[in-house]
């Protein structure tokens, strides 16, 4: 998924900010959860420049704990 077509990056920044998580502490999070995932492919993924594996939205979605629909509302009605 990438983050920089849809309203998830901001709705992503926000829920980061009134958690007041890092990268660090997100990914550190999605680790102890079983994923492999690292610091920098986290900021990759938050700049649309990788996509997301399923199984790590899935964790994503829990630590910062809003919904699904989030991720996949667009920013404008033509995406």
């Amino acid at each position: 998924m990438d983050f920089s077509r849809y309203s998830t990056g901001e709705e992503y920044s926000k829920s980061k900010i009134e958690k007041n998580m890092t990268q660090g502490d997100i990914v550190a999070k999605m680790q102890l959860r079983g994923s492999i995932m690292s610091r920098s492919t986290l900021a990759n993924i938050e700049t649309g420049r990788r996509n997301i594996k399923a199984s790590d939205l899935k964790l994503l979605k829990s630590i910062l704990d809003v919904n699904y629909e989030e991720f996949f509302r667009a920013e404008d009605s033509e995406v």
